[in-house]
Order: C-alpha cells, then sequence, then structure tokens
C-alpha cells in the first residue's frame, strides 16, 4: 500500500448528526438518502453521519494517490466505500456552525470522482447526545477513482441500522403545496356564495 500524500487528525464539530466534505461554496445538502447508514452525496458536497446530535468527534483523513488496498475493520463498527465527486478540486471537511478544522484538502489531484473509505466507531455511546468531549471515531481514507456503487465492509452498530431504515421510508410530497387556514377559509366562501 503506498503512503498517504496527507494525513492529519482534528477534533471536528458535528450538527444534527452530521458532518461535510465540501467543495468551496457548497452548502445546500443533497436529499436525505442513507441507503448505507453513514455517508450519501451529490457533486461537491457529502454527509457523514455521526450518532450525536451536536459536539466533537475525533476525526482522521489520509489522502492517497492511488487506492487503498489493505482493509481494516476489526476496530470499526461501520466501513463504507463511497463515490463522491469534487466540481472545484479544494474539497474539506466541513462543519455547519464553525470554522473547518485544519484538516487537508481531500482533492488535492483535481476536480472529479474520488473514493472515500469511512470508517466509523462510538456512533451508539450517545446517540442523540450533546458532548463537550468526543465519544465517536472516524477515518477517511480517500483518493481518485471513477464512480462506483458503495461498498459496505462492515455495518453491526444500532445507529447505521436506524439510518438505513430511515432511507428505506417512502417521502410523500404533497400534491400541492398546502394553504394557510385562512386561504382555506376565503376559498369556502367564496364557493358557498357562488363566486
Amino acid at each position: 500500500m503506498s503512503d498517504p500524500v496527507a494525513m492529519a487528525s482534528a477534533l471536528v464539530h458535528a450538527e444534527y448528526h452530521m458532518f461535510q466534505l465540501a467543495d468551496d461554496e457548497q452548502h445546500d445538502q443533497p436529499a436525505f438518502r442513507p441507503e448505507n447508514g453513514l455517508i450519501f452525496s451529490k457533486p461537491g458536497l457529502a454527509v457523514v453521519l455521526v450518532g450525536i446530535n451536536s459536539g466533537v468527534v475525533n476525526t482522521t483523513v489520509e489522502v492517497y494517490r492511488h487506492p487503498v488496498g489493505r482493509l481494516d475493520t476489526d476496530e470499526w463498527d461501520e466501513v463504507v466505500d463511497h463515490s463522491i465527486e469534487s466540481i472545484s478540486g479544494q474539497m474539506r471537511v466541513t462543519v455547519l456552525m464553525d470554522d473547518p478544522p485544519e484538516l487537508p484538502t481531500l482533492t488535492p489531484f483535481g476536480p472529479g470522482p474520488y473514493r472515500v473509505r469511512v470508517h466509523a466507531r462510538g456512533r451508539d455511546r450517545s446517540t442523540d447526545g450533546h458532548v463537550s468531549e468526543p465519544v465517536e471515531d472516524y477515518l477517511l481514507q480517500i483518493w481518485p477513482g471513477r464512480h462506483e456503487p458503495d461498498a459496505v465492509h462492515k455495518q453491526t452498530d444500532r445507529t447505521g441500522a436506524l439510518f438505513r431504515r430511515a432511507a428505506d421510508q417512502p417521502v410523500e410530497m404533497p400534491s400541492s403545496p398546502p394553504e394557510d387556514d385562512w386561504e382555506r377559509k376565503a376559498r369556502a366562501r367564496l364557493r358557498r356564495h357562488g363566486n
């Protein structure tokens, strides 16, 4: 296995059960479809799902020039390979309510498709909690690679199972936007008076 071209660890502030991998100016979250229970994405933005509602998580980033050959699942609860796409070639770990952590650029080889192997552990320790000390750990290994279906290597935590169940639920969209109560009453009054 080749050595990483960049590697660093930092505390990442998660909010609303997530932190993001985002290109500059990419903030519109993709549709909530966490089929693998750990990461989902659209071009320019990926969402990594965490167990806590808010607080810090330990995060290590390793950037590679070539695919990571060695796979280690022993110390992790969930491990998934997922395809992401960088629009700018400047994708970084970002957070919603805080300054971005001091971690390397994830996509230093320019715009295009990449694979990210996301490792997670500890998501069941304080589910929905608000923590000031980290109880969850993440390892992101990333390399340039064509778009492929997710490769699930390990899925054992309850949090991931809950996210996967949520992805299986159909999202019902209203056939028309709901009217405010005053609009509904006004339309009913007009119908009664023959207008």
